[in-house]
């Protein structure tokens, strides 16, 4: 599934909507838990999409390359988990063990984030200024199966320009993944 950005219920400019999730290390996390950081990037996700197992590894190496200059990668999970239960809570807090997760991964148990923010597949990416105005939406970058073959480094080029106080060159890139499994 690509994701339809024309069709975005955010836009860029639009403020960050709040939310209140359990994280798989048991705390309950909301936007303000993450006040203190210049860039909050904001990753619909969950266990059994091929795309996001392909792109789990490339959100860890952004979070630990950004991570200390300010950025917080946060990773939501809103599928419904009834008809998919690889995507359930107690199966969250295994992935994130087994994958070693460097970021918080939180729980959407009633998908009002999801809903909320428009989100329409996984992986797919919001990034939030040190204002939390939206000033990326879309895919963490242009080939999910050959990071060799990768020409367009979005979700980094978006991040290291708001760091560097630049405009980003591209605000928009369609999110390919699978579509949020919604009850």
């Amino acid at each position: 599934m690509e994701t339809n950005l024309q069709n975005a219920k955010l836009k860029i400019g639009d403020k960050s909507l709040d939310f209140s999730l359990m994280g798989v290390d048991g705390k309950s996390y909301s936007l303000k838990d993450f006040r203190g950081k210049k860039l909050l990037v904001i990753v619909f996700m969950c266990n059994h999409c091929p795309y996001v197992q392909a792109y789990i590894e490339r959100l860890k190496t952004i979070q630990n390359d950004f991570g200390i200059k300010g950025v917080q990668v946060v990773g939501i999970n809103s599928n419904d988990d009834v008809n998919y239960p690889d995507d359930s809570f107690d199966k969250m807090v295994e992935m994130a063990k087994g994958k070693r997760l460097n970021f918080p991964y939180l729980r959407d148990e009633d998908q009002a984030a999801a809903s909320e923010y428009g989100a329409q597949c996984t992986p797919e990416c919001f990034v939030f200024d040190g204002e939390r105005k939206m000033r990326y939406h879309g895919r963490i970058d242009d080939n999910y199966k050959d990071e060799k073959a990768i020409k367009t480094y979005d979700l980094r080029n978006a991040i290291d320009a708001l760091i560097h106080g630049r405009k980003v060159a591209i605000e928009l890139a369609p999110a390919i993944g699978c579509s949020i499994k919604w009850r």
